[in-house]
């Protein structure tokens, strides 16, 4: 199938071409969401090697699956976030006790068409949050991510951690208050006026 045709074809169709020895299709599933998954797993782990190891075993894991897709029966990418999910709350139990995050590993920013004064800025309101997101409880930074950072609907949210609408929707209030609550000293020196809305912050 041409790129052109692929681009504008579904996840789930792309993983039943692949399924089916299409090699294209798995090199545009793999550009289109691999990207989404190391994101969210790196805001998970604050730690950018760790999550590329995720990301590489999640889509590793959806390949492997792939035979077996029932195309309607879910979304691909509702199934990898919750492997991912999985992968980085296992990642979490077996480092535990092991000092420090890595912070340094916060995504990069671009800094095209910046001054160098407002890149700066923008990379330690990065840090500052990835830093505020490791104090949260580890479901509460799941759902917080997920729904603001990632942008997914609550109940794609619900599938993926497996709960229901209104869990998610007490997990994200709980994370939102204590991100605020962490970051509310901050707000000077990340450069956010006094009537800037704290949702900046997660976005």
């Amino acid at each position: 199938m041409p790129r052109d045709t692929l681009d504008e074809v579904s996840d789930d169709t792309l993983l039943v071409l692949y399924a089916n020895g299409d090699a294209a299709a798995a090199r545009l599933l793999t550009a289109r969401l691999s990207p989404r998954v190391l994101g969210y797993a790196t805001r998970l782990l604050a730690d950018r090697a760790e999550a590329e190891d995720v990301t590489q075993e999640a889509m590793l894991r959806l390949w492997r699956i792939a035979p077996q897709w029932r195309s309607g029966e879910a979304q691909v990418s509702t199934w990898l976030y919750r492997v991912a999910t999985n992968l980085c709350t296992d990642l979490k139990r077996s480092r535990r006790g092991r000092a420090g995050l890595a912070l340094d590993d916060a995504p990069d920013v671009a800094a095209s068409g910046e001054s160098a004064l407002a890149a700066l800025m923008q990379a330690d309101r990065m840090t500052a949050l990835q830093r505020a997101l490791s104090q949260l409880p580890d479901r509460q930074r799941q759902a917080v991510v997920l729904r603001h950072i990632e942008g997914l609907a609550n109940p794609q949210i619900g599938q993926i951690m497996d709960l229901g609408v209104e869990a998610v929707e007490s997990l994200t209030a709980r994370g939102k208050r204590a991100l605020a609550a962490i970051l509310a000293g901050r707000k000077a020196d990340l450069g956010y006026d006094d009537d800037d809305d704290d949702r900046e912050a997660v976005r």
